[in-house]
């Protein structure tokens, strides 16, 4: 513990640059944000400690989590926000006893209300061929416009920047600060952005920033991700409480492909919501005005807990250095997904996580981790 509080103090003295929108934009000076499967230097985690996220359910879901850190270790550091010693003390038992390499591991004392890492957690942008390649873009968190207790997620970004000493881009339009999750957004790293209108359009319900329409948030994505096309979807799958996160529908599996969710069951809810999305990609072009390649995946099995659809999702996976990490369900359709997925991804293995426990808090993989790219 020593050598962590040692390790944290040395960061925590390097300070952050802010940028702010009077400045000069990340797209402007050359930053974008990676694709998910271009090279990581560390993934970033936040182990979890809320238990209201995961009723009755918290021991599992540590267990869990070292399940997915010992694999994401095998190619890159696992950065893991713990809310102290004690909290890091712990999180290292666990992982000991499952066999991780802890020199793989490192330990960041950040306080916060829950583990979401994808949704609070910093967004890295990264140029080539400069100075200063790498640099965080702090976007405002307010539990997706849904939950009261937000305060210290909100924080973790900018704090980041500071223990890292990266450049922070604060991300506003029109003078308004702006709120966007991780999980909101999908990147093939070339210009294109795949988000849906559910989630960053609606003002009626879990509304991120009122009165901000399609061209404001736009232009947004270009500002500050670097983004040159923006691709539409419509609504997000049922049970999922972030308001239509394509994280859970639509993702980019190489620079002209995605894999998107479809439902098979006409009585199911999801059914014409994803037949939706289905018809709308059937027109999108990438950012070069090629066609975009679109793939099915199967979605599993309802999932319930006390009373309430659950997210559950094939499409919530995590692409990391080792592998693609995708979750399961005990599901007949397990097999067929990481099937493929394993067609699509040839440059690294395919690994299913049991995911039924992680999914009671509404969100698996993908929603639990943040990739900080290598420069």
């Amino acid at each position: 513990m020593a050598l962590i509080a040692e390790k944290m103090a040395t960061q925590e003295n390097k300070g952050p640059r802010t940028t702010s929108a009077r400045a000069q934009t990340p797209a402007r000076l050359g930053f974008r944000m990676p694709a998910e499967w271009e090279p990581h230097e560390a993934t970033w985690i936040g182990w979890p400690h809320n238990r209201t996220d995961w009723p009755g359910k918290i021991a599992p879901i540590h267990w869990a989590y070292a399940e997915i850190v010992k694999k994401i270790a095998s190619g890159e550091i696992v950065r893991i926000i713990v809310n102290s010693a004690n909290h890091a003390a712990r999180a290292q038992r666990t992982l000991e006893r499952s066999g991780v390499d802890l020199s793989r591991t490192e330990f960041f004392f950040l306080p916060t209300n829950r583990g979401w890492t994808r949704d609070f957690g910093p967004i890295f942008v990264k140029r080539t061929g400069r100075a200063s390649n790498l640099a965080i873009v702090r976007f405002r968190f307010n539990a997706w416009a849904k939950y009261p207790d937000w305060e210290k997620d909100d924080q973790v970004a900018e704090r980041v920047a500071d223990m890292l000493g990266l450049r922070l881009f604060q991300a506003d339009a029109g003078g308004h600060p702006i709120v966007l999750e991780g999980g909101a957004v999908d990147v093939n790293g070339a210009g294109t952005v795949i988000t849906t209108e559910e989630c960053l359009l609606d003002q009626k319900i879990q509304p991120r920033n009122p009165g901000l329409g399609r061209a404001e948030t736009e232009s947004v994505l270009q500002q500050y991700l670097g983004a040159t096309n923006v691709l539409w979807l419509g609504r997000g799958i049922a049970g999922d409480d972030t308001h239509g996160h394509v994280d859970d529908i639509c993702r980019f599996v190489n620079q002209g492909t995605v894999v998107l969710c479809r439902e098979g069951n006409r009585s199911d809810p999801n059914y014409t919501t994803l037949e939706e999305n289905h018809e709308r990609m059937e027109g999108m072009r990438l950012e070069d005005d090629s066609r975009l390649e679109v793939v099915e995946l199967p979605m599993p099995s309802p999932l319930y807990f006390d009373g309430r659809r659950l997210p559950a999702s094939y499409a919530n996976f995590y692409i990391c250095n080792a592998a693609v990490l995708v979750p399961t369900f005990n599901d007949a359709k397990d097999r067929l997904a990481l099937g493929i997925l394993s067609e699509l991804v040839k440059d690294r293995p395919v690994v299913g996580i049991h995911a039924v426990d992680l999914v009671w808090g509404f969100g698996t993989l993908h929603c639990l981790t943040q990739q900080q790219p290598s420069v």
